[in-house]
């Protein structure tokens, strides 16, 4: 029997295909950052008013700060004080501006930037009309001190503006700031020429407390900043702003959900002094330090130089004294002494005061095409030039113009280390690293008044050398910054931003999966 050989059979199995489209992926869902959302919204019109008002309290600043020096006169005459007692009032206040600078940096980076904003200007305006009513020295020192304790808040006003601009922006935004604190200064001077002499020095402080009432009104129109929102978890409520600001701007919001990770740990000190951070955190308190002496030593200096004619050519008048003309020269040098400013001396200050917006444009030009640390190096150094050159013996006008340019150096100074020290913290310690810089500088600020008001009388070159000095060890800090800023996206914390690119990746593998 033959068996049939079965041949093997491939069968092959047809499945009917669509011609319609392929299977449909599961969508990626779209998340942005705050950081993201801020680029692209762009700057408009919120950020005008923003500038306008967030500027402005520069203006209650300055009139605050400017108000020792235009007073000092008055009160040493008043009194009858002693050149350590002038300087005195000075370093009060700016003892309580160091003592709350860090307690309302760590307040702020805990509850919010405009909760102390708005606290710290209803302080400031309350004690400074306080101040007015002083019945005695003792009462104005402690007053005034109060005073400084409130004006250290003010800074929040920066750390808002800075985190609600665009990158690209911060450097030029920010140093235009500057002319608002300006303002302030050729505000007060010109109310002090015309309402010193005429209805007193305790209607000038009056006066000079208007604009901080004002401003509280205005901080209504000021959201909290949504980076310190969304890094305590409310991202509701940062949405909200951004939202806000986008139908402001008349711009879009990126599509998506936003996304950032909770900071549990905010406004540590400790932090400032991370390996990561130390060398930035110890280099720029020094340059603060400096850069605060210098400037209120310029202030604190312009207003000796003219009150005790110190520099030759600068003036011949005769000393107006308590006692008669024969004693005019004997009562210059004694110790309490009564000389008020002449009109002319009020004109010498506006125009030396006026030079600190004389150098913006080239301030804005080196932080943004030098980068902030050339720029602050070049003007530090210059700045430690200036200062020699008071030794020389010149005219009343040589005298202005070198104090015209020295106070446009520190202007300029002072504005670039704001904008590096809000740019190089992340957000979780921003305001704490802003607060605990200002208070340092106050240790600055605290030396000047004795080195202007009584070495200075002393020894002119011993104190000017010493001011130069300070310059140059500020100039080498700046140089040596371990960190550029310029064109740097604000972190919100080096450590978590790994975090936030997992968390993306995970809500991208969450939506795969269903």
């Amino acid at each position: 029997m033959v068996t049939k050989q079965v041949e093997p059979v491939t069968i092959i199995s047809l499945r009917k295909l669509s011609p319609g489209a392929p299977e449909p992926q599961p969508k990626e869902p779209k998340t942005f950052t705050v950081e993201e959302a801020v680029e692209t919204i762009g700057f408009g019109r919120f950020h005008i008013a923003l500038f306008l008002i967030m500027g402005s309290t520069g203006v209650a600043e300055a009139m605050e700060i400017m108000l020792i020096a235009v007073v000092s006169p008055v009160i040493r005459c008043e009194w009858q004080l002693e050149d350590w007692q002038v300087a005195l009032v000075t370093m009060m206040v700016f003892l309580g501006y160091m003592i709350f600078s860090i307690l309302f940096g760590l307040l702020a980076d805990r509850y919010g930037r405009w909760k102390i904003l708005f606290i710290s200007f209803l302080w400031g305006a309350y004690f400074s009309l306080l101040t007015s009513f002083s019945p005695s020295y003792i009462w104005f020192v402690f007053l005034r001190m109060l005073v400084g304790c409130g004006v250290s808040g003010h800074a929040q006003g920066l750390i808002i503006e800075t985190e609600f601009l665009p990158t690209k922006y911060r450097g030029y935004i920010l140093p235009l700031s500057q002319i608002f604190w300006l303002a302030g200064s050729l505000l007060v001077i010109g109310l002090a020429s015309v309402v010193v002499p005429t209805i007193g020095w305790r209607w000038l402080i009056c006066i000079a407390s208007i604009p901080g009432i004002v401003l509280i009104l205005a901080f209504k129109f000021i959201p909290e900043s949504a980076r310190f929102n969304v890094s305590t978890g409310n991202t509701q409520a940062a949405l909200a702003t951004l939202q806000h600001i986008a139908k402001v701007n008349g711009s879009a919001m990126p599509e998506g959900e936003l996304v950032e990770p909770i900071l549990e740990k905010r406004g540590r000190f400790a932090d400032l002094l991370d390996a990561k951070y130390l060398r930035t955190t110890l280099q720029i308190w020094v340059i603060w330090l400096g850069i605060s002496f210098a400037y209120y030593g310029v202030i604190l200096a312009s207003t000796e130089l003219l009150e005790r004619n110190l520099v030759c050519g600068s003036g011949s008048e005769a000393v107006e004294s308590v006692g008669g003309s024969e004693e005019s020269t004997e009562g210059s040098r004694s110790p309490c002494y009564c000389h008020m400013f002449s009109p002319s001396d009020y004109r010498t200050m506006i125009i030396s005061t006026a030079g600190e917006v004389a150098l913006h444009p080239l301030n804005i030009l080196g932080i943004n095409f030098l980068g902030r640390r050339r720029s602050l190096c070049i003007s530090m150094g210059c700045t430690a030039l200036f200062f020699l050159l008071l030794n020389i013996c010149t005219s009343s006008a040589g005298l202005t113009g070198i104090l015209f340019m020295l106070r446009a150096l520190v202007a300029a100074n002072f504005s670039t280390i704001y904008i590096y020290t809000a740019e190089v913290y992340p957000t979780m310690m921003r305001a704490l690293g802003v607060g605990t810089s200002g208070s340092l500088c106050r240790i600055g600020a605290m030396v000047a008044p004795f080195t202007s008001q009584v070495l200075m009388s002393t020894s002119l070159l011993g104190a000017l050398c010493l001011f130069s000095s300070v310059c140059v060890v500020c100039a080498i800090s700046a140089f040596t910054l371990p960190i550029e800023t310029k064109g740097r996206a604000l972190q919100v914390s080096l450590m978590l931003l790994p975090f936030v690119i997992l968390l993306k990746m995970y809500l991208c593998c969450s939506a795969f999966g269903e």
